[in-house]
């Protein structure tokens, strides 16, 4: 199961960030760094953050333990779903009606005329949060069944409604394109919430989602309490790299014009490798390591923390590595022509490097990140991610003041490694020292210095065409 998890995880992750890239070259093309590609970016951040809590972080990781304990599943499932729509409709009303001071808080650095702009942006953008809440908890729900391809290939939905939505939209004016797009996020919502039902359909899962819903409306209830103290306490540990880059979104509205692009561009070039490999094998391992924690199984949960590492450390650090030094051809290949220029692309490669040297860190903190949440921490897990992000805003106040842009992305990765130690210190430095294998620590090492020797010489011959 877990390995067959990973692969279903791990393909859809790819195929989509596959579209994503496409989606992000038509972007730089049609929309290119300027102030309205930071006005979307700023308007699809909210609900993308929101995506990410909920599709990687606290919500599942609290719903399937509790759900999987639940002697009436049916209307524990509902009870949670129908809970958290109402909230999250009352704060779409919120967000409708109080859009100016809201886009001042998120991007406090935008001038009075770009946030009249940004206003219908965030309004259209933000719809998207209802709906990827619903993709989220059908997710959890077939995820309980086994079933992981359908939420893990949804996302390209997404990205094939906005890349419609761009090549609709070529030749108009930049405002007219970040509206077009903002139509797009929300089409591809709904997209992926029509595939879901499908899947839930497909599982035999219809009797218990809309069963327990029916149930519900005609007043019976069941115990729910557990869920709202893990959900509560994991809110903030599982979601500390997304609330990191919201806060650089934010500080980057200091910055020159394009500072936000850049480092949205960066992140999602960063992310792919993430996404790829520590999240995918994440959501894949999180109900083993849960499950044999439970039956008190150290042992095989160690064997299976042990193989994560080693695959996500070789991975991780090829990737790390091989991004910092290919930055600006890498950039240069995906983003620059049409309105994306040269400086553009040696600003954002700049910034990508900065977020690749917390690739392994970030990576790493989502494995044995595991071990505290299938231990029902998750109130430990949030002084991490409080401890985290209050050195990382430090650092970035401080760096961003010398180096930009970059100077957040730097911040970033620091906390990230800060986030590492306090999770390994968690798991144990005696068990942490007993998945590490010397031979393959010096295996590790050959294939990087010989990666890196390679990669030099790409460089040099790739430098004649930059």
């Amino acid at each position: 199961m877990f390995i067959k998890g990973f692969f279903s995880n791990a393909s859809g992750i790819v195929f989509s960030r596959i579209l994503g890239l496409v989606r992000d070259i038509l972007t730089a093309l049609i929309l290119g760094a300027g102030i309205f590609s930071d006005l979307f970016f700023i308007a699809f951040k909210l609900p993308n953050l929101f995506r990410r809590i909920f599709a990687e972080g606290a919500f599942t990781q609290a719903f399937l333990p509790n759900f999987t304990k639940s002697s009436k599943k049916a209307l524990f499932s509902a009870e949670i779903f129908i809970k958290f729509l109402i909230f999250i409709g009352f704060l779409t009303l919120l967000v409708n009606l109080f859009t100016p001071q809201f886009i001042k808080l998120i991007a406090t650095g935008l001038s009075q005329n770009d946030i009249q702009n940004a206003i219908p942006l965030v309004q259209i953008n933000f719809y998207y949060l209802a709906l990827i809440y619903v993709v989220t908890f059908l997710g959890s729900l077939l995820q309980y069944r086994g079933h992981f391809a359908t939420t893990a290939f949804s996302t390209a939905l997404l990205n094939i409604s906005m890349i419609l939505s761009l090549l609709l939209a070529k030749g108009k004016e930049q405002s007219e394109v970040a509206m077009y797009l903002s139509c797009g996020v929300v089409l591809g919502g709904i997209l992926q919430v029509f595939t879901h039902l499908i899947a839930l359909k497909f599982k035999g899962l219809n009797k218990l989602f809309f069963g327990g819903i029916k149930g519900y409306i005609k007043g019976k209830k069941t115990k729910i309490k557990g869920f709202f103290v893990n959900f509560y306490h994991g809110l903030l540990g599982s979601s500390a790299m997304q609330i990191g880059a919201f806060m650089d979104t934010w500080l980057a509205s200091f910055l020159v014009s394009g500072s936000i692009s850049y480092m949205f561009y960066a992140n999602r070039i960063f992310q792919l490798p993430l996404a790829v490999f520590a999240i995918a094998l994440a959501q894949a391992l999180f109900p083993k390591i849960t499950k044999l924690i439970k039956n008190n199984d150290e042992k095989n949960a160690l064997i299976q923390t042990k193989k994560s590492f080693n695959l996500l450390l070789i991975t991780l650090l090829a990737s790390s590595v091989g991004g910092i030094i290919l930055a600006e051809p890498i950039v240069w290949l995906l983003f620059e022509r049409g309105e994306f220029s040269k400086a553009d692309t040696i600003a954002t490669a700049l910034v990508l490097s900065g977020y690749l040297i917390g690739l392994v860190p970030f990576g790493m903190a989502k494995l044995f990140s595991l071990w505290v949440y299938a231990n029902l921490k998750q109130k430990l897990a949030s002084k991490i991610a409080i401890i985290s992000l209050g050195f990382n805003l430090i650092m970035a106040v401080i760096l961003m003041q010398y180096y930009g842009a970059f100077g957040l992305a730097l911040a970033s990765s620091m906390g990230g490694f800060l986030q590492l130690g306090l999770y390994i210190k968690e798991f144990g430095y005696k068990r942490f020292l007993s998945i590490i294998e010397l031979k393959f620590l010096l295996l590790t090492l050959v294939i990087i210095v010989f990666e890196i020797i390679v990669l030099l010489n790409l460089k040099e011959i790739l430098d004649v065409y930059l």
